[in-house]
């Protein structure tokens, strides 16, 4: 009888080319594992062959899959469990997908499991009916003495209509580390896995694979994991055995929700900023009131933001369907982590990990002005005219425009004073401290740290940029009126600024220029300024070294302590009190009063210095506010979910390599090598989602990370935190302490990690082919020869500081250098859609300890084709993969893997987002089997 399978779980079908092997000798004498110190083992593992299958058209061969359901008393009806992919052609099919069921499953010794044999007749509509089924239950399995079962298939009409073969696995493991396979433990009915007590917990962190639902870090910040498991022939005969999960990630929603956290707290602290800069005069103040207006509408954005970030109570993931959603602009769209696990027979294990995320943009902003790349550049020439039309209309005057070099040396001092400053103020009051205790060390000690200190924070002030925004900032109070540069100079030189109209222009009565305005007198006072820092900080040195000096003496000899406190008391010509007696306050009473006086100075140094350079933004900022507000609230959307990919690439990364002395030496000398892979077109809104994902990687290059240890194992203490502004944001990966104390020292002493984040994108679709005939390809062109660059820089750093055994192992037969020169060849070859380049960065990538991020415009149609061809050239280039069977996993993948889900997940449908006459325009290896693609919302 024809039809579908009638089941709410049901799955569209997939075909695959007949298998041309038979079963092995090896794998019908594996056996079950009974016992396992792996936490992502299943508790059962079988695969499935069928032989000899007859359909009622003797001329036809049946392209047949087989679909499992159970079932467990007292429970009175089946459940579908999995099914394998679709084999065409064959009466003999052997399938490469494995049955697993995990230890969520619930299965005991009296599941019974039925297998139902469908023959596929339309591949594209899905039309198929039953051929037959067997039934059996896991006890008969595990009593097997080869744990191998070989039933007949029976139809409807119970005539014989085939076989169908059930072999279970069992990894070959050290004989110390197996469980005897007689035993079988069960509570209340249930298998359970015994659990060997010697496996000690640092045996858990030396593992070579850390579980993604078990180890302590990775399932604080992944959950909802899928698997799926293959046995793959390789060409020595053996088998691989393939776990494939995907995972979503709480870090989705607790990234941004910190991200704009301490956006709002940056743009909050700027209107602080202006409003603190004192009385101006009316043109001024006008311009201010209009900046800080600006502000705070952006600012009431970001508080609806954060609430709306807080009051999200969905899953961890934001679909695609939700991507141009405005309250979850800054969420990443279907942010999972994609992984593969390879277990071979000789007893190797290995991950791979990709991150998988719709392309970072502002998707709710939309894409008719262009993406940021453009918007960037318009932004810069809007901002030069718009000063040189003032500068035409001496609407403000020359000295007030400031370089781009002089807007970012005054963020980088606004930082430093900031910095500074706090820490001058936290050693004056440990110097106070050590002098009440009278603790000799702790004096010496500490002023050293606060003189360092404080003369760093004089250095910074000491330059013409803070000396001539101070000068532009006192000519902007209502009382300012400028004389003459030179009291020698002829009336007719002098210069007026008249604040008390309604511009802020300067009125020159002679042959005035630039430097007219640089009236010394306001100079000498900003010297003055911090010049009384230093002789402040001169006053609390000598102090304490006649404290020290005295002390020593003291020590030395109490006939000369008693000799030195009979001297008199002077008063000392740099103003200090003298030192007298031994009481017990006498230390903190003679450094009090200098320590206050370093205090007072250092305010009014920092302030003044804080005040004229907020100034300089101000006027930077003044002719073209509303644009830029618009532009960084982007640039910020867009950077978020950017951010936030990475840092699940770096947790898992750290999490992989934790005991790879290799990786870790390479992380903490040159940083982190991030890869992301675009398959975006370069037509119509895709070209400029590539220009905002392209600035918001690059941005990726003002992030650090830092790892620290765990207050406790508790899930949220295990999150990252941020710090930071947008000129740098700091990442902090708490680790559990055992995996903490792993770490060479560097990291562990906090040591700053930097990113290194390359582009690679190659448009693969119908518009692409658009864009190659009619339209332009040279942002994809720019991109990639930039990342080229980026990519030997990095593997150029790497070779001077580093040996090769830093590096993994491969099997490759390229070496890194000559996959740098194909990669250069392929790049400059300007070939259509020339897919090589996405395949040659991503090995580099992985043969450099790096971290691989695919992304298409929702991370789930083209994404899915990326990643499982990516899993199966690796298994074929690393793990011998058979090849004759390699078109057929890259299909079983495709078909009955984990990416089918993430469709479920996205759109409520397991079918990829393609149709026949678009696939023609893709490359032959990223097109789907026949049945898993149709028309869905995407």
């Amino acid at each position: 009888m024809a039809g579908r399978e009638r089941s709410p779980r049901h799955r569209p079908w997939s075909v695959y080319r007949a298998n041309t092997f038979d079963l092995s000798s090896e794998m019908m004498g594996l056996t079950l594992a009974g016992n396992s110190q792996d936490p992502d083992e299943p508790v059962l593992e079988f695969s499935l062959a069928c032989s000899e299958l007859v359909t009622p058209a003797l001329e036809r061969k049946p392209s047949s899959f087989v679909a499992v359901s159970c079932t467990t008393p007292p429970q009175a009806f089946w459940t579908k469990h999995a099914q394998t992919e679709i084999i065409e052609g064959t009466s003999n099919p052997i399938f490469l997908s494995s049955i697993a069921f995990f230890q969520d499953s619930l299965i005991t010794q009296q599941t019974q499991v039925k297998l139902s044999v469908y023959d596929v007749k339309d591949r594209s509509q899905g039309t198929m009916y039953l051929l037959g089924s067997a039934m059996f239950t896991v006890k008969e399995l595990l009593q097997d003495k080869y744990h191998r079962l070989h039933l007949t298939l029976r139809s409807a009409e119970n005539e014989r209509v085939g076989n169908i073969t059930i072999i279970a696995w069992q990894m070959e493991e050290k004989k110390d580390q197996r469980a005897p396979l007689t035993r079988t433990d069960t509570v209340n009915g249930r298998m359970v896995l015994p659990v060997d007590e010697s496996l000690t917990e640092s045996m858990g962190i030396r593992a070579k694979s850390a579980s993604l639902c078990k180890d302590t870090l990775l399932k604080a910040v992944f959950g909802g994991t899928i698997s799926r498991m293959y046995r793959l022939p390789t060409t020595d005969g053996n088998h691989l055995r393939v776990l494939e999960q995907m995972a979503e990630s709480v870090l989705s929603l607790h990234i941004p929700r910190q991200f704009v956290k301490l956006l709002l707290e940056e743009d909050a602290a700027r209107v602080c900023e202006l409003e603190e800069l004192g009385e101006l005069s009316p043109c001024w103040e006008n311009l201010r009131r209009q900046i800080i207006t600006q502000y705070q509408t952006i600012i009431l954005t970001y508080q609806e933001t954060l609430s709306d970030l807080h009051e999200y109570k969905g899953p961890s993931f934001k679909s695609s369907t939700l991507k141009a959603e405005r309250k979850l602009e800054f969420v990443p769209t279907n942010l999972h982590l994609q992984r593969i696990r390879v277990q071979g027979e000789s007893g190797y294990d290995r991950t791979y990990d990709v991150v998988t995320i719709g392309a970072p943009a502002a998707h709710h902003q939309g894409f008719k002005g262009s993406g940021l790349r453009k918007l960037i550049q318009k932004f810069e020439e809007t901002k030069k005219h718009a000063f040189e039309d003032e500068g035409a209309g001496e609407s403000r005057p020359q000295s007030m425009v400031y370089q781009s070099q002089d807007v970012v040396r005054a963020k980088e001092i606004i930082s430093h004073i900031n910095t500074l400053k706090t820490q001058v103020s936290y050693y004056t009051e440990r110097l106070s401290r050590a002098a009440k205790e009278r603790s000799a060390n702790a004096l010496e000690r500490t002023l050293a740290i606060l003189t360092d200190k404080t003369r760093q924070l004089v250095t910074v002030c000491d330059n013409k940029l803070l000396a001539s925004a101070i000068q532009a900032l006192s000519a902007a109070r209502p009382e300012f009126i400028a004389s003459k540069a030179s009291p020698s100079a002829p009336d007719t030189e002098r210069v007026v600024l008249r604040n008390d109209q309604g511009s802020p222009q300067a009125k020159w009565s002679g042959k005035g220029n630039r430097a007219s305005m640089n009236v010394d007198w306001h100079e000498e006072e900003w010297e003055k300024v911090w010049l009384n820092v230093d002789k402040s900080l001169e006053c609390v040195i000598r102090c304490v070294d006649r404290l020290l000096t005295r002390e020593r003496l003291q020590s030395d000899s109490s006939e000369d302590v008693f000799l030195s406190d009979q001297q008199p008391n002077t008063s000392k010509r740099d103003g200090s009190p003298g030192v007298e007696g031994s009481s017990p306050g006498e230390w903190s009473d003679a450094l009090y009063p200098l320590l206050t006086t370093l205090n007072e100075c250092v305010a009014m140094m920092s302030d003044k210095a804080k005040k004229s350079m907020v100034f300089v933004l101000m006027q930077d900022c003044a002719p073209t506010i509303g644009m830029s507000l618009t532009l960084q609230y982007r640039r910020d959307v867009v950077f978020c979910q950017t951010l936030t990919a990475v840092i699940c690439g770096f947790v898992t990364k750290l999490r992989n390599c934790l005991c790879e002395e290799g990786f870790l030496r390479q992380l903490h000398i040159i940083g982190l090598l991030v890869q992301f892979e675009g398959l975006l077109s370069t037509y119509g809104e895709e070209l400029a989602m590539l220009e905002d994902m392209s600035t918001g990687i690059m941005d990726l290059r003002n992030v650090t990370f830092k790892v620290t240890q765990a207050t406790s194992s508790f899930g949220p203490d295990m999150l990252p935190v941020i710090t930071g502004n947008r000129d740098g944001f700091n990442v902090r990966v708490p680790l559990p302490g055992n995996m903490f104390d792993v770490l060479p020292r560097e990291i562990q002493n906090g040591m700053l990690l930097r990113v290194q984040p390359v582009l690679f994108n190659i448009g693969i679709n119908e518009q692409q082919t658009l864009a190659e005939k009619f339209g332009d390809t040279s942002l994809q062109d720019i991109v990639n020869m930039e990342s080229l660059a980026r990519l030997n820089s990095y593997y150029d750093q790497f070779k001077e500081v580093l040996p090769e055994d830093c590096l993994p192992r491969s099997r490759s037969q390229n070496c890194v250098p000559e996959l740098l020169k194909f990669l250069s060849q392929n790049i400059n070859t300007r070939k259509s859609k020339n897919v090589d380049i996405l395949w040659q960065a991503a090995e580099v990538c992985r043969r450099l300890n790096g971290v691989r991020v695919t992304s298409c415009k929702s991370a789930k149609d083209r994404t899915a084709m990326s990643v499982t061809l990516e899993q199966c050239m690796i298994l074929q280039q690393e793990h011998c993969l058979a090849p004759q069977v390699f078109t057929q996993a890259l299909d079983c993948m495709r078909s009955e893997g984990c990416r089918r889900e993430n469709t479920m997940k996205n759109v409520g449908s397991r079918k990829y987002a393609f149709n026949s006459l678009q696939l023609k325009a893709f490359p032959k290896q990223y097109r789907p089997p026949e049945g898993t693609f149709g028309k869905v919302e995407t």
